[in-house]
């Protein structure tokens, strides 16, 4: 599965995307698995009141499956005016 950062969390994984084989079954089980590789993504991944989540382009929740998703997005909330 394909993960894309933006914003900040690019800036601290260091990264905009990768290519993810993972176990995971739901966001928030693969946000763990991707906090237990490396200090960077334990600190863009620190606070998730401060994250929003994509699934195949659509806004989802950290609760949400992960069966049949090709693409996670990871990103700040985003403000407009």
């Amino acid at each position: 599965m394909d993960v894309l950062y933006f914003a900040w969390v690019r800036e601290r994984i260091g990264v905009p995307r990768e290519t993810v084989e993972t176990s995971a079954a739901t966001v928030a089980d693969l946000i763990e698995e991707l906090k237990a590789r490396e200090e960077r993504y334990e600190a863009a991944f620190a606070d998730l009141s401060a994250l929003r989540v994509a699934l195949d382009q659509e806004l989802s929740e950290f609760t949400a499956s992960l069966d049949g998703v090709r693409e996670v997005a990871f990103f700040p909330p985003m403000t407009g005016g």
